[in-house]
């Protein structure tokens, strides 16, 4: 029986992915597996939504296993093998705390790609992010308007979370009055960044170019980087 949207390997993979996540985050590990559950029960929220419609379009897949989960999973998990590093053996807070916004901005980045393909084949004809011809629903490279607002939320709702550490954040970011502003910004920026990005993959994967599962890392990748970028640059 699948657990919210993963199937038995699935479920199995991502329990050890949430006990690396609770160790190598410490006195974070908590809110680092709190965020991993959120994004699973949005995603698991996003995929029933229309869940009538996409069953006539033969777009719903209601089970997600391995793959799935390592390529959502992976690039958060490995910035908590930095975080845990950076904290323990180069004793480097600031460069903790941006570990931290990558890691946010990560999850921000796939929990927006999420909305964005869920929920905006169930809009209208989606067009090439490229080149702006009209394709059918589900097609790698395709966005929609509803798809980008969707996926804009996503990204909103992730990087909400760092109001749960915003003590911590603020005992060693140097940010200043508007900090939590600065880095809510910078992981919501990130996030929506990410699911553009992970279109643009799935235009050349539709070209032979990679699969869902390159882009959807890439997409996590992506998101943790510019969220950290963004970050730095209003340190």
């Amino acid at each position: 029986m699948a657990f919210l949207t993963l199937d038995k390997m699935g479920l199995a993979v991502s329990l050890i992915m949430a006990l690396a996540l609770l160790l190598l985050g410490q006195g974070l590990g908590i809110f680092f597996v709190a965020m991993m559950i959120y994004f699973l029960v949005l995603s698991a929220l996003a995929t029933w939504a229309g869940k009538p419609r996409k069953k006539v379009l033969k777009l719903y897949q209601r089970d997600r296993g391995v793959s799935n989960v390592i390529a959502n999973g992976g690039c958060p998990t490995i910035i908590a093998v930095i975080f845990f590093l950076l904290s323990n053996y180069l004793h480097a807070p600031g460069l903790a705390l941006l570990a931290v916004v990558g890691f946010m901005g990560s999850v921000a980045a796939i929990m927006a790609d999420k909305f964005s393909s869920e929920l905006g084949v169930l809009d209208g004809m989606p067009r090439l992010i490229f080149t702006f011809r009209k394709v059918k629903r589900g097609v790698s490279g395709g966005v929609t308007s509803l798809g980008l607002a969707a996926g804009l939320l996503g990204s909103l709702l992730i990087a909400a979370g760092v109001f749960l550490i915003w003590d911590y954040v603020s005992a060693i970011g140097g940010y200043g009055a508007y900090g939590i502003v600065v880095v809510f910004l910078s992981i919501a920026i990130a996030g929506f960044a990410g699911t553009v990005i992970d279109s643009m993959l799935g235009y050349y994967e539709e070209k032979g170019l990679g699969n869902k599962f390159t882009s959807n890392f890439l997409c996590s990748v992506c998101g943790a980087i510019i969220s950290v970028l963004l970050a730095l640059a209003f340190v």
